[in-house]
Order: structure tokens, then sequence, then C-alpha cells
């Protein structure tokens, strides 16, 4: 029998957070701080429009971009948090979560051999997704002494004639980093130098502390080369809900919405109109889980500095990243002990590119109690590894 399998798919790998959440999940008393996923139920005003809208029997397709009134909403929003201006017929559309995006982004605007640029460490799906699109995956590594920022440096180095986008993954998962507009306005002036095209994954925009979200597409020239990608999966607690969206120029969206019509035809209906909800009313819900995570962020701070071990600190999204390169150990090494001994389920910094060597993703959307009791066994832990080392 020939082989069933199409070749690129058998060299990707599987996704290295799934490895332990599968794990952990078997584990009896284990405490998972692995996967990024915040521990609020939905908002109920939006759970409730959900339910509305399947009492009123609106269980039909929507058009392939989304619901009009959702698109309008969208777009509302982008203005008014962080300047950003975008037709709600022409320049924006609806899509199974921001991966779909990511995906759909990636096959519309790559031509085989064409370069993509990725920062690491970075959300796992930007290089197989590349891959997948015939793109080559050209990988900058960030480092922790610039806390995990892309430098305008970094990014000339990595640019050839072949280059063709730039993926911006910030605020950052794994690392928490986040990008100034001063820090973003070199990487823009490099990207209109060279002629290049940026994909922004801002889906933890709402997530910041300390400083104010700025899009890389608010900057000037850029909102013509940009496709900003978000989503409520993080900042309304609708991960289940399976809802993102895509904004950017016209001649780049009506090809991502044709594949999209191929390959999805549209996003949830209900999802949909309680995203309608949540763009409406849920400015409030959005400040009361931020301020729950900068409480458990600054929780998690406080008790590395006690434990001695090193962390930067991180500004957006919901994890920490600390490094672990005293004791010796591979991430994986590491994290694989850690679940064995002290039933605590982290994600070795290997899982989102080969430069998370020496660190562990940390995810603090979780509960205060759960982030104390886990941190215990941590302590514990690593007490025990320094005894040993003496």
């Amino acid at each position: 029998m020939r082989d069933p399998l199409n070749k690129k798919i058998k060299e990707v790998q599987p996704s290295g957070i799934r490895k332990f959440f599968d794990i952990v999940s078997e584990m009896k008393d284990a405490i998972s701080l692995g996967v990024g996923e915040p521990d609020f139920d939905t908002p109920w005003h939006i759970r409730d429009e959900g339910i509305y809208s399947l009492e009123k029997g609106r269980t039909f397709y929507t058009s392939n971009a989304g619901l009009k009134e959702l698109r309008e909403e969208i777009c509302r929003y982008l203005q008014r948090r962080y300047g950003l201006c975008y037709d709600p017929v022409k320049e924006n559309f609806v899509t199974v979560g921001g991966s779909e995006a990511i995906d759909l982004a990636m096959r519309t605007m790559l031509d085989p051999g064409d370069e993509v640029l990725i920062p690491q460490p970075s959300y796992v799906s930007y290089l197989p997704c590349a891959y997948m699109a015939d793109g080559v995956p050209v990988v900058i590594e960030l480092k922790e002494e610039n806390e995990f920022k892309l430098t305008r440096e970094e990014l000339e180095r990595a640019i050839t004639p072949k280059t063709k986008i730039l993926v911006l993954p910030f605020p950052n998962n794994p690392t928490g980093a986040v990008m100034t507009k001063e820090e973003l306005e070199p990487i823009a002036e490099v990207v209109r130098e060279h002629d290049l095209f940026v994909i922004s994954d801002e889906i933890y925009s709402e997530l910041t502390y300390d400083h104010e979200h700025v899009s890389i597409a608010a900057l000037p020239g850029m909102k013509e080369r940009t496709i900003v990608i978000n989503g409520f999966s993080k900042s309304y607690a609708m991960t289940g809900w399976r809802l993102g969206y895509a904004c950017g120029p016209e001649p780049i969206i009506s090809q991502m919405i044709k594949l999209h019509q191929f390959a999805i035809m549209c996003a949830p209906t209900n999802s949909q109109y309680a995203a309608v909800s949540a763009l409406r009313n849920g400015d409030g819900d959005v400040a009361r889980m931020r301020e729950a995570y900068n409480q458990r962020r600054r929780y998690l701070m406080h008790t590395f500095r006690e434990m001695g071990l090193q962390c930067f600190e991180p500004f957006g999204a919901f994890y920490v990243f600390p490094c672990i390169r005293e004791f010796g150990m591979t991430s994986e090494e590491f994290a694989t002990r850690l679940l064995e001994e002290e039933r605590v389920a982290v994600v070795p910094g290997t899982a989102f590119g080969a430069c998370g060597e020496g660190f562990l993703r940390i995810s603090y959307a979780y509960s205060l109690e759960d982030l104390k009791v886990a941190m215990e066994r941590i302590r514990r832990f690593l007490d025990r590894l320094r005894g040993q080392v003496s």
C-alpha cells in the first residue's frame, strides 16, 4: 500500500504543550500550570446572549465574513481601544479562533520559498503554519537580557531578499514580554525600508500591566502592511467559544475570506452573537480579570525572588518564564521531574522554540489558591535540587 500521509504533515512535530497536559489529566492530586486558559467563567451577560440566540433559533449560517453587527462592533472596539480604523465590510472578518486567522494569513500571503521571520520563544503555531503554507520559517532568537523583545538589530540581521513576512507576537506567549510604541517604531521603520508585511498576533492585547498595548498597525505607514489578529478567548474567558478575527488591507482580507469560505464556511453563529455582548458590555469584566491576573503575577514574582529563582518581570499575557539553568537539567528533564515528584505540571521552554531551553512556562491563569499550593511544591523541589548540588 502506498503511504497515505502527506510528507509535510509527518514532519510537523506535535505541540509540546499538550504532552504535559495529557499526562497531568491522568494524575491524581496534580496541579497543572501548563495551559493558557482563563480559570474564569465566561461573564454571564455573554453566556446569556449565546443562550438567547439559541432560544430564538439563530442556528443558521452567517455570512462567510461573520455577522455584520459583530464586524461593526469589532471595528468600533479597535478604534476606541487602539486607534485602529477599519472598514467592517472590506477590512475585517470573523474566524474560528485566532489560530485559524494565523493559518489563513500564511496561506494567503506566501508563495513557495518566501521567508517568514518568527521571533522565538513564541506561540507554537507560527512555525508549522508557515511551513505548511510552503513558506520558509526563519527563527529570530529573542534574548533574556533584552526582556525577550525584538530589537532592530536582530530583525535586520535576519532579513534576506526572500523575506516577506514578520510575525510580531506581542504581548508574548510564553514570556509575557510586551513592546512599547518606542520599541515598535524602529521595527516598523525596518519593515517599511525592506517592503515587508507583518502578522501581528494581539490576542493578549487587553492583558497588559503597567504598559498600554500599542499595535504596530497604528504606526505611520503600517496599516497597509499589517494583518492584525485578535480574538475573544483570553480577554473575555471565551476559549471554548472558538472566536477570533483578522483585520487588514482589503486585497489580503478578501482572499483570506475566500479560503475561510471553502474550509470553514463561517464561525459558530451563537458565539458571534455572544461576542457582540462582550464588546459592547464587557469592559468591566476585562478590567476585573486583568486585575486578578496582575495580583497573581505580582505574587509569583515575589515568590520567585524569595526562592532565589531568576525570572525577568513580564508585563503582558498571563505567563511567567523563569530560568532554571542553574540546576544543570534540560527544560524537559526539569518539567518531567517536577511533575513526577511534586505533581506540578509546567511547560518546558523548548515547546516554544529551541532558544527556550533553560526556561519554563508557568501560566497564572489559575486561582491564587492553586498557585500558592503549586509554589510550595516547587519550593520544596528546588530545595531538594539545591541540596543535591551542594
